[in-house]
């Protein structure tokens, strides 16, 4: 199983003027999932103050996979691609585009999200929305793939072929 790190950019939620269903429903499914939540934050949607906190996340090592919620969308102040891609060393195009397939066989809002997978160290990072259907269709994309990505970020692996 994966060590998870929960990270929700949104100011209503930063600041408690509105629930974090997003970060919630992340955390539920992933500890449903077997998966050890080890770190969980809200912060305003601020570049700076986010790709701080994925560069201190993965440089620590908290955690395996970094999952983001909000932030994805297309006003201004949706920042969290940007914040991530900041922070990478590699990128990983096809998780998102795997999101984006999922959430299109739902709702055609789900093109619109402009979410990242990248890696920083031994940890990937993933941008969900902060809507919590987007967070669901990503989640069903990735719960899958998260033993193996924890298996493969650990260290050298053997493949097949």
């Amino acid at each position: 199983m994966a060590r998870i790190a929960i990270l929700t950019a949104s100011d209503g939620v930063a600041a408690g003027a509105r629930a974090d269903a997003g970060g919630d429903l992340v955390e539920a499914r992933c500890r449903a999932d077997g998966h050890e939540v080890t770190a969980r934050a809200a912060l305003p949607d601020d570049r700076a103050a986010i790709a701080a906190r994925l560069a201190a996340w993965c440089d620590a090592a908290i955690a395996d996979v970094i999952l983001t919620t909000g932030g994805t969308g297309l006003t201004p102040r949706d920042l969290t691609p940007e914040a991530t891609r900041d922070v990478a060393e590699r990128d990983a195009p096809a998780i998102p585009l795997a999101i984006a397939l999922e959430g299109l066989r739902h709702t055609p809002r789900a093109a619109l999200s402009r979410g990242v997978a990248v890696t920083r160290g031994r940890t990937l990072i993933v941008n969900l929305p902060g809507a919590p259907a987007g967070v669901a269709d990503g989640l069903t994309v990735l719960l899958p793939l998260l033993p193996h990505v924890a298996e493969l970020l650990a260290g050298p692996v053997e493949h097949d072929g």
